[in-house]
């Protein structure tokens, strides 16, 4: 069990602790210090719901739905493609922490985006949904469960690292530069996986 554990959990920081466009923004609502526990849960209960249906066998339906993945992939790109536009034009214009705090989105905008860079995401199915279910399924019967739960987690720590301990960083981003950085990143990250979501497509 504890086996099966340790591996969800390893296997489920390796596939979330990387530089995309749900942490991008994740870490940002966590410098500023707006919704932070409202981005954290939405993004840690949505993949506990996609590990979960993946280890109890969803991963085949999706597999077997190439269309559907073709769709979320030209919503996913457009949307992203939005945003790496709007993160563009924060980095060119500059700012800093105090000046970005001022502009704050609403709390039904911040659930809308956070839902949208989860489930927009085409890579969160193959990912959570098809390689976790699969590699937890060479845990057994009980052992997948383990696997599960292990997954879970991770993912529930990450985010909440992420989200809450951002606020270490903020006298970094106090200074303009910094914050011009950090957008001018994720306007990168963002403008580069839209393209690849459409080059997929």
């Amino acid at each position: 069990m504890l086996s099966s554990a340790s591996s969800g959990f390893l296997t489920g920081l390796s596939l979330i602790v990387a530089i995309g466009a749900q942490n991008a923004f994740v870490l940002r609502q966590g410098l500023r210090r707006h919704h932070v526990l409202l981005v954290v849960g939405v993004c840690a209960l949505s993949d506990l719901a996609l590990i979960l249906a993946g280890v109890a066998g969803i991963g085949t339906i999706v597999e077997r739905a190439p269309t559907v993945l073709v769709a979320v992939r030209w919503f996913g790109a457009a949307f992203l493609l939005g945003y790496g536009l709007v993160a563009a034009r924060r980095a060119l214009r500059g700012g800093h922490l105090e000046a970005a705090a001022d502009r704050q989105l609403s709390g039904r905008a911040v659930l809308a985006t956070t839902l949208a860079f989860t489930w927009l995401n085409p890579h969160v199915y193959l990912d959570t949904v098809l390689l976790v279910g699969s590699i937890a399924s060479t845990h057994g019967a009980p052992g997948r469960w383990w696997f599960a739960a292990g997954a879970c987690a991770a993912s529930l720590s990450w985010f909440t690292a992420l989200g809450f301990g951002a606020r270490a960083l903020t006298p970094v981003f106090r200074r303009r530069n910094a914050w011009r950085l950090l957008d001018g990143g994720i306007a990168v990250v963002m403008l580069t996986l839209a393209a690849s979501l459409v080059v997929a497509a």
